[in-house]
């Protein structure tokens, strides 16, 4: 147990020294006029590497069901046409494959959608 204690306290510093190195490295650059670089510590996380605008989740007020029951009130639509008009009705979504998601809220959450006919639904 000691030795893996003196084995990691030398990481530390040789970790630490490499920070210095680093940041002297860093420092020499913005004197040359180069753009700075940024600094990376500790472990990546598993989103790592990817754009800040891939991993940002859309906010909307309620839920896609509440959305949907709003824009199915006194109507009867389409999935395709449904998921069309809750998107015109200011809900933000990133899905490829939202057709397939409104399609999915529309039979999961029976007792606030009625199908009409096959594909056709309607508020409850």
């Amino acid at each position: 147990m000691e030795r893996r204690q003196r084995g990691a306290a030398k990481l530390v510093r040789k970790r630490n020294a490499l920070l210095a190195r680093a940041a002297r490295l860093d420092a020499q650059i913005a004197e040359l006029g180069g753009a700075s670089v940024p600094t990376r510590t500790g472990r990546r996380s598993r989103g790592a590497g990817r754009s800040v605008a891939a991993t940002t989740r859309k906010v909307n007020e309620g839920g896609l069901s509440t959305a949907l029951h709003k824009v199915l009130s006194g109507k009867t639509m389409g999935v395709t046409e449904a998921a069309k008009a809750v998107v015109a009705a200011g809900y933000k979504t990133g899905a490829e494959n939202f057709r397939t998601i409104v399609n999915a809220c529309l039979l999961k959450h029976k007792k606030l959608f009625k199908k009409v006919a096959r594909g056709k639904y309607t508020a409850a």
